[in-house]
């Protein structure tokens, strides 16, 4: 996805939530700072195109899903969805994180050689700053959800889980697999429910773009409504 067809749903995301959109892009050029002078990983080279990719989220069902997981060509998974899938003896492809859980599991993959997209927003700055110098940069991906530059990349989306959908997408990705996902977890915060709600539009919005159903969203479609500006 590029930035002029994102932009429209980011500032809708914007208004919903209350962020500034100065704040995002502090954090961004933030992390381009970081990693300055460094060369990051190229995700062209997880080699998508043409894959079933499973995209892992963190809710309650994981484990049941693992093995679906398993089956697929290839695993981008959300922030603790990562240590879950390895308990689990599934091999994880790459993570997909804002830093906000685990930090550490996405230094020990940059130092074994698996890629993590790191997300930089305008809450996440102390984050940023705090772990991506102990990553190692030949595996990291820095992302932004605001306008991309020649460092840090914006490949759509907004949650952990739904920007692994959007990278895997924006790559090639011939199926996408929804492992872990749960819109309906009792046990999340209200603003993390909102934030679902949210993914939930947006995987709505992508299946749509894909001509792909999305068998996470069965049952759902009804009563979700695409995000303002979706083309």
């Amino acid at each position: 996805m590029d930035f002029q067809t994102w932009e429209p749903v980011y500032d809708g995301l914007l208004a919903a939530f209350g962020y500034p959109r100065e704040g995002d892009e502090q954090a961004r050029d933030r992390l381009g700072e970081l990693v300055s002078g460094e060369t990051t990983y190229s995700p062209a080279d997880l080699a998508l195109d043409g894959a079933t990719v499973a995209v892992a989220g963190a809710g309650p069902s994981l484990e049941d899903d693992a093995h679906r997981a398993a089956d697929a060509d290839a695993v981008l998974a959300a922030s603790t969805a990562v240590d879950r899938l390895r308990e689990r003896g599934v091999t994880v492809d790459a993570m997909v994180t804002d830093l906000d859980k685990n930090p550490e599991t996405g230094r020990a993959l940059t130092e074994s050689g698996t890629p993590v997209f790191v997300h930089a927003h305008g809450d996440n700055v102390p984050a940023v700053e705090t772990h991506v110098p102990d990553y190692d940069p030949a595996f990291v991906v820095p992302t932004t959800q605001a306008a991309p530059t020649d460092r840090v990349y914006n490949f759509g989306g907004f949650t952990d889980g739904d920007r692994a959908a959007f990278t895997a997408d924006h790559f090639g990705a011939d199926e996408l697999r929804f492992v872990g996902w749960d819109f309906d977890d009792p046990t999340v915060s209200p603003e993390k429910r909102e934030k679902l709600r949210w993914a939930e539009r947006l995987l709505y919005w992508l299946e749509r773009r894909r001509g792909e159903r999305f068998g996470v969203l069965d049952g759902r479609r009804d009563d979700i409504s695409l995000p303002d500006g979706a083309d």
